[in-house]
C-alpha cells in the first residue's frame, strides 16, 4: 500500500502506510505545471496522473518503483505532460478498458484524452460521436494551443541548485 499527496509546490510525495516518506517527485517538463489540484491512479497502480491549477495533466509511471521501492534504480518516471484546460483541473480519472483519461475543470468542461499519448478526443456534450480508436488526428480544444510533450527516458530530474550571486562592483568591466 502507498499513499500519494499533491502539494502547492507542484511536488508529489509518496508515503508508506507507516507514514514514512518514500519518494518526493517534482515535474521536469518544460512548462511549469503550477500547484497540483487533483491526482489519481489506474486500477493496477502503474500510472499516477496529476492535474494542476494551470490546467496541465502529468502522467507518471510508478510500476517499477512499487515493484521494489528499496531499489534505487527503480525510479518514478514522468512520461507525459499536456495542457488539458485553460483553467484549474478539479478532477480526473483514467478508464483502463478504453485507455481514456477524463478531466474536469472549473471552466465547466469535461474532456476526454488518450491516456498514453495525451491526444484530445473531445468534450462531453459535443454533437459528434467520440472516435476513440483514431489517435493520429492531432486536434486540440479551442482554449489550448500546446500539443502533448513526451518526456524522454534519458531525461534526468533537475534538482534545484543553490547558487549565490554576490553583488560586487568590478571597476575593470
Amino acid at each position: 500500500p502507498l499513499l500519494a499527496s499533491a502539494h502547492q509546490s507542484s511536488c508529489i510525495r509518496l508515503w508508506s502506510i507507516q507514514g514514512n516518506l518514500m519518494q518526493e517527485l517534482l515535474p521536469f517538463s518544460e512548462h511549469p505545471s503550477g500547484p497540483l489540484t487533483a491526482l489519481c491512479t489506474d486500477i493496477f497502480t502503474k500510472i499516477l496522473l496529476t492535474g494542476s491549477k494551470k490546467g496541465h495533466i502529468i502522467c507518471w509511471n510508478i510500476a517499477s518503483f512499487l515493484g521494489d521501492s528499496q531499489n534505487k534504480k527503480n525510479e518514478v518516471k514522468e512520461e507525459l505532460c499536456w495542457r488539458a484546460h485553460a483553467t484549474k483541473v478539479v478532477d480526473l480519472f483514467i478508464e483502463e478498458e478504453k485507455n481514456v483519461v477524463v478531466t474536469a475543470s472549473i471552466d465547466g468542461s469535461v474532456r476526454l484524452w488518450h491516456a498514453m499519448t495525451g491526444y484530445y478526443f473531445g468534450y462531453l456534450g459535443q454533437s459528434r460521436k467520440f472516435e476513440l480508436s483514431d489517435t493520429t488526428r492531432l486536434i486540440l480544444p479551442s482554449d489550448v494551443n500546446n500539443f502533448p510533450a513526451l518526456i524522454k527516458a534519458e531525461s534526468k530530474l533537475m534538482e534545484k541548485k543553490k547558487v549565490k550571486y554576490p553583488l560586487m562592483l568590478d571597476r575593470d568591466k
